[in-house]
């Protein structure tokens, strides 16, 4: 199945940028040449910026296009239909099994359709055999976007992609419009701040309850807050975490949840907060606008068909489990 995937970035915190990668990648699952991957981060700290927070290189591309990249391949393989499964290959073929623990796991799985519904962020087990293992997070019908998230022990930081289809009838959602709050299970999260084109803007999410501030956040994967950043139309990913952590003497446990972020270009972006309170792991969500989006995100990802040709069900023994 084609699925448009134009990309752009998203960066955060010590300003780690995806750079102008705008207009890479026209088909769905790529694979990079050796020659022509550049990025060394999926977005994560260590970019190196200007005293203003810019930017230097403006080579790096996204995290999430290809599925293979600098030797490294998402492959999924045969699982029953309620569970997901894949290994990560290295540059010999082989599965690998060594990974550097970020963010408390060694392996983020994230999950949305295409039209930007549905996300999931959850964490796969590994098996001795590195097949990474996770009750299915899929839902409603439609092709949907695994983002595999890792860091192979002694190598730089990934993210990989691959298109799920899951048949049934399908309606795309349309996406929410531009707003600046977002209410989750009583909590209401708002944001301060807005996208600049090319410029590092302060995001600040306040997390209320029932009009209340939270004021006890509680940690989640070493940090009160994950941030996973799509753009319209070509889902670019960003996982991005927020400025300071828990028990570093200066980050409050709340209301208050910073993130610097940068965009190369005007678009639309969904924006996915994780955060933990009381025990349970909440996530708001936020359509944003960076410079005049209209027009500038490129054509939206077509359609997935009602129901996915044959070649597209294949895969997981299950119709609609398989991956272009």
């Amino acid at each position: 199945m084609n699925t448009a995937t134009k990309l752009s970035g998203f960066a955060l915190g010590l300003a780690v940028v995806f750079g102008a990668a705008y207009g890479v990648g026209q088909v769905a699952d790529p694979v990079a040449p050796a020659a022509e991957s550049r990025h060394d981060t999926t977005g994560h700290d260590g970019a190196s910026h200007d005293d203003t927070g810019s930017k230097r290189a403006g080579q790096q591309l996204p995290g999430g296009l290809l599925v293979s990249d600098r030797g490294y391949t998402l492959a999924p393989v045969t699982a029953p239909a309620n569970e997901f499964a894949f290994r990560i290959t290295g540059p010999d073929g082989r599965a690998v099994t060594a990974f550097d623990e970020a963010h408390d796991k060694r392996m983020h799985l994230i999950v949305t359709r295409r039209d930007l519904s549905g996300f999931r962020h959850v964490h796969p087990e590994m098996a001795p055999d590195g097949t990474w293992r996770v009750a299915s997070p899929l839902g409603e019908p439609g092709t949907w976007r695994a983002f595999a998230d890792f860091t192979p022990s002694g190598a730089q930081p990934l993210t990989l992609g691959v298109d799920v289809p899951v048949p049934g009838p399908f309606t795309p959602q349309p996406l929410p419009a531009p707003a600046t709050s977002s209410t989750v299970d009583g909590y209401t999260v708002t944001i301060d701040g807005a996208l600049q084109p090319g410029h590092t803007a302060k995001l600040t999410l306040t997390v209320n309850r029932d009009g209340a501030a939270v004021t006890d956040l509680q940690p989640y994967l070493g940090a009160y807050g994950h941030l996973v950043a799509l753009r319209q139309g070509d889902l670019a990913y960003l996982h991005v975490h927020p400025d300071g952590e828990p028990g570093d003497g200066r980050t409050a446990s709340g209301p208050q949840v910073t993130f610097f972020a940068e965009v190369p270009s005007a678009g639309t972006y969904r924006l996915f907060l994780d955060f933990q309170h009381q025990g349970t792991v909440r996530t708001a969500a936020f359509t944003l606008t960076a410079g005049d989006a209209a027009g500038a995100a490129g054509p939206a990802a077509p359609a997935a068909p009602a129901t996915p040709t044959p070649s597209e069900s294949a895969g997981h023994g299950e119709p609609g489990h398989g991956h272009n």
